[in-house]
Formats: C-alpha cells, structure tokens, sequence
C-alpha cells in the first residue's frame, strides 16, 4: 500500500513539472479588438464587410482573442437598408460576427417599434447606458457587455449621443401628443450623461472587468462640445479608451484625452462605409495600441454571398431609370471634394428644393443640407441613385407659416456656420444672406429644440419671390415632415402651423416627378453651376 501511494505521488509531482510549462508560462496572445463605425449601409463599400469578417476569422486562427464592435449608424444609408427596414444589414453583420453593437442615431430612422425589432434580431444585440423610458426611469437596453478575452475580462459599455432626439426623427420618441417618452440623458451642462456613463464604469469594474471601453455614438466635428468623446473621455474615470463614432472621422492614432483623473484616455475612430477598419490593441504588458487598417485581401465567401443576395433581392426596383444628369449635380465643392451641402449652396440643393416647390405647389420651400448624401454624376441615373442620394425617405408636407418662421429657421440654419450642420437649410423661391461676422444668437431647449433669437441676426436679406419677407404673412411652404411638421434639426418652430399637404409622397418621388414632368427628364438648364443659382449669399 505504502509503495502504491508512493508511486502515484511520483506520478503526479512528474505530471505537474511536465504540465507547468503550459499553464503558469504559457503564451499570451494580444487581445484585439477590432471596430467599426457609421457603415451607413456601405457594407460592399472600400474595405467590404467580407473582408472584415475574413480578418476577424485569421487573427482567431493565430490563437488572438478577438472582438467585433460597432459604434452606430451601420443599417441607414442605402437603398438595401431603406428597402428592408435596416434587416439586411441585421442579418449581414450577425453573418460578420459581431460582437458588441450600440444604436447610433441613424438606427431610429425607421422608427422606435423598427428599432427594437432590429435589436431583437441582432445575435450580440444592442447597448446603451444612456438610452431611457422617461416614464419607468428605466433602460430600454442592456448598458453593457462584459466579454471573457484570453485570460483578461473585458466591459464594453454603450452610449448614444442625445443630438439623436432631433439628428433623427423627434416623433420616434414622442407619443401621439407630441410628448417625449423616451430620452438620452440631456440636460444643459451634460452631467446627466456623465454621471450615467461613470456609473456603468464603476458597476463594471466591481464586477471584475479588467478594462473598460466605452463604444459611443458622440463624435467630435459637428458635435455638440457637452456631448462629445472628448467631453467623456475629459469628465468620466476608469474608461481605457473610447470606440468613437458619429462624426465620420478617422482619429489618427494616437488620439488621446485627459480625463477626470488626469490620465490619458485614447480615443479612437474609423471614418465612415468601411473606409478603415479599427484595431485596438490590448498587448501582452498590458499598454494599449491601435491602428487604422486600409487593405484587407481575403474575403469571408458566405458573407461575399450573402451581400450579393440581399442586393438581388431589390434589383428590378432599383434599377428603373430615372432621368439623365447633364452635369454633375454635386453634394461636394468640386475645387476640395469636401462635403458642402451642409454650409453651402450646391446645384443639387437647388434641384431638391425646385421639386419640393414645383411639385407640391408652394410659395416656397426649403431643404436642410443634412438630408442629402452623395453625389449624382452625370449620365442616366437611376431610382437607386436617388435612394442612395436621399438615403432617409422623408415624407413631403406643406405647412402655412410666417415670414417670422421662416427667418427663425433659416437662422437656426446657419448657426454652426462656417462648421457644418445638418440643418443648413438650401432654398427654392427663397434667398438670403449670411452675416458670418454676427454671433449666433439662437437659443435651444435641451432636447435641441429651437426657442428664440437673442440680439443680431446672422441671416439677412430675405427675400421671397422677389419681395422682401413679410414676418406676419403666411406663406405656403414645402419641404419634408422631418423639418416642417417633427421639429428635424432642431426646428421647433413650425410646430402648430396648419399643415395643408401631410406626407403626400416621398422626396425621392417628388423629385422623380419633378424630373420626369417638369424637366422632361433630362437636367441641365438652371443647374450648370456647382455652386448653385445664387440663391445664397455669403457676406
């Protein structure tokens, strides 16, 4: 007995000397995350989803621990996400692999109800530690995911800036009364999403996360300051770093901001349609690195095949042509290829604005910049061209407002001016002058809503059809119901105004119409210019 016991301690003291270079020194491998953010549909575009999905599967081939994110904004932008309601790109990024996905404020332009199926159908779902029912005081998703990476537990925590309650719908978060229901934490000074966004941290931490990083909807170009990534990175702790979106940018790395405690926080970003795809790097000592990955070769075949079958499904829709471009009818400025429509005049404004004005009938009309996306080129162009050009199908409406209205929301218009904003507001029967010497003096409430004009006015000039505004006439005007009828941009002031027309038709089919009937199909004349008519006067 005494020899058995002898020889079995024998057994195991060589089975642990053998074993102990595989458990106590085994290799670490670097833990990576990849990100990617405000797809915007382009899931064919630049890099091509397939090929992300491929990466993803080679580093786990090396034995890498690695993670999929997306920081919003990924299923609006093309006619496949309009035509299926976003559930193409559900089931393309669940095909990707996925991992972590927060709702950017694109993912709500299909509505709330269209949302929160979509965040069903999502495998990784959806998160957001800032996204509440106003009445329950409760979150309508999870805030966070704490993900088993190698031997290291890492959190990844959602937020979404609240510019969505007026950058997408208003109505989708308000009941039939017009009253908002849902919310993102806004208040004045943005401690509200501070103190939120602090807590998951903390809650995080004390549940054994070894890092933190926040994926955020926020930005920083054409952010609002409070609300920015630099803003939470500067006013939060215990976040590593901040997967950022929103703004379309790519953050050279490194990109770091201070935070609360004085520590460096890096903060990361990869443009927009898969121009870059996002590798974030936890390395063996435990330091962080990222990196902006350009090219990628081998592509993943059954989402390559996936993709192609999605297309296919709208094709006879989408391929219907629509008229032909004699010139190009440009979103951009032709001498920079920097995006213009958001604080300049471009003939593209000019056309939309024509065949909201021509086609509903009014004595004006208006677009805000932010509603168009690309390009149209000259040639034959198609139904498809205008989707991809006019990505959110806004529903037409007629409204009877005030001189005094209209200046309001021209003024609220150029208040970022010379930086972009949204609701940069393109004209038709209407022009008018930016004083970019003035201040802006326009005052919002804090859900973004426009409230009143305090001292000079940046906007000046106005004229309609030739004749100086009148601020107590009631003019007929057209446009779409997310500025005239939802409050869109922050354009509360055309709430209560008698709406004449109520969602008639859709912009792309207005301008169809306006196209194929009032230009006999071919567009040329009075659109030659790149930079429009004239109709906006910079002094």
């Amino acid at each position: 007995m005494f020899d058995l016991k002898k020889r079995v301690g024998f057994i195991l003291t060589f089975l642990f000397l053998f074993l102990l270079p595989f458990t106590v020194f085994a290799e670490e491998k670097d833990i990576i995350i990849l990100h990617t953010n405000d797809i915007h549909c382009g899931v064919s575009d630049n890099l091509g989803i397939d090929k992300v999905a491929q990466y993803k599967k080679e580093l786990q081939k090396k034995g890498n621990p690695v993670v999929l994110v997306d920081a919003g904004d990924a299923v609006q932008g093309t006619p496949l996400g309009k035509l299926s309601n976003g559930e193409s790109i559900v089931s393309i990024m669940n095909a990707a692999g996925y991992d972590f996905a927060i709702p950017g404020n694109h993912e709500f332009d299909y509505g709330m109800e269209q949302f929160l199926k979509l965040a069903s159908r999502m495998k990784c779902g959806y998160y957001c530690a800032n996204l509440i029912d106003i009445k329950t005081r409760k979150l309508v998703l999870p805030p966070y995911k704490i993900l088993a990476l190698g031997n290291k537990k890492v959190a990844f925590i959602g937020a979404t800036t609240p510019q969505t309650l007026t950058s997408s719908t208003p109505k989708y978060f308000q009941d039939k009364n017009g009253k908002f229901i849902y919310g993102f934490l806004e208040d004045e000074s943005g401690l509200k999403l501070y103190k939120a966004l602090q807590e998951a941290a903390d809650r995080v931490r004390k549940e054994g996360a070894d890092y933190v990083f926040l994926v955020g909807h926020l930005g920083t170009n054409g952010a609002l300051p409070k609300w920015s990534s630099g803003a939470i990175a500067a006013n939060t702790y215990n976040i590593d770093a901040v997967i950022d979106g929103h703004s379309h940018e790519e953050y050279v790395p490194p990109h770091k901001v201070a935070n609360a405690m004085g520590k460096d926080v890096l903060v990361v970003q990869a443009g927009t349609k898969l121009q870059a795809l996002g590798q974030l790097v936890i390395q063996e000592d435990g330091s962080l690195s990222s990196t902006l990955i350009k090219t990628l070769s081998a592509s993943d075949p059954k989402v390559t095949a996936l993709v192609a079958g999605e297309n296919k499904r709208f094709d006879a829709i989408l391929n219907q042509p629509v008229g032909e471009a004699m010139v190009t009818l440009t979103s951009d400025d032709p001498a920079t290829d920097k995006r213009r429509v958001r604080n300049g005049e471009t003939n593209l404004g000019d056309l939309v604005a024509d065949a909201y004005r021509f086609v509903l009938n009014t004595d004006l009309s208006i677009v805000n910049g932010g509603s168009i996306r690309k390009t149209i080129k000259p040639g034959v162009f198609s139904y498809n061209d205008l989707l991809e050009a006019f990505p959110f199908i806004n529903m037409c409406t007629v409204v009877e407002a005030t001189g005094q209205q209209i200046i309001d929301a021209l003024e609220v218009g150029v208040v970022n001016y010379p930086e972009e904003s949204g609701g940069f507001l393109h004209v038709s029967g209407l022009t008018y002058t930016i004083d970019s010497s003035v201040p802006s003096g326009v005052v919002k409430d804090v859900k973004g809503g426009f409230v009143e004009v305090k001292g000079p006015r940046r906007v000046k000039d106005v004229m309609i059809n030739g004749q100086p505004v009148d601020l107590k006439k009631i003019y007929k005007v057209g446009g779409t119901s997310y500025i005239l009828k939802d409050g869109g941009s922050g354009m509360a002031m055309f709430k209560g105004c008698n709406i004449t027309l109520d969602a008639v038709m859709t912009d792309v089919d207005a301008i169809m119409e306006y196209v194929q009937n009032h230009l006999d199909a071919k567009i040329k004349e009075g659109y030659e210019d790149p930079y429009g008519a004239g109709r906006i006067k910079i002094q």
